[in-house]
């Protein structure tokens, strides 16, 4: 099992592998929030403690919610709005360098195409 934690270690979230790959995109909100993200199904990872309180924005198309910690403010991961939707992305930046190390980073064009552009 692997964690991906917030700064301050109020929220984490527990994985059982590490990812393969992740995503570093460019649109207007992954550029600011500088975040890589590795997607599972939601039934593959645990927030702990359950069910802790974060804070979440929603925007665009309504269909994700980015969800942060609201002690130190670090984007924990988002999550879909349609509950039938089997994906989530987690901040691979939360997790520790040594879980991240092998995976391979992909450049998606979320500011434009919606395409990998590698």
């Amino acid at each position: 099992m692997i964690r991906a934690s917030c700064h301050c270690g109020a929220v984490c979230l527990e994985i059982a592998v590490p990812p393969t790959e992740v995503t570093e995109c460019n649109c207007s909100i992954c550029r600011r929030y500088g975040v890589l993200w590795a997607y599972y199904s939601p039934s593959q990872v645990r927030l702990v403690p359950a069910g802790v309180a974060t804070d979440t924005y929603i925007w665009d198309d309504r269909s994700i919610a980015f969800h942060r910690c609201r002690t130190c403010g670090c984007v924990t991961h988002w999550a879909a709005i349609d509950p039938g939707r089997d994906r989530m992305g987690v901040n691979a930046r939360l997790l520790d360098p040594e879980a991240l190390a092998r995976a391979r980073v992909r450049h998606l064009d979320g500011a434009g195409t919606e395409e990998y552009v590698d």
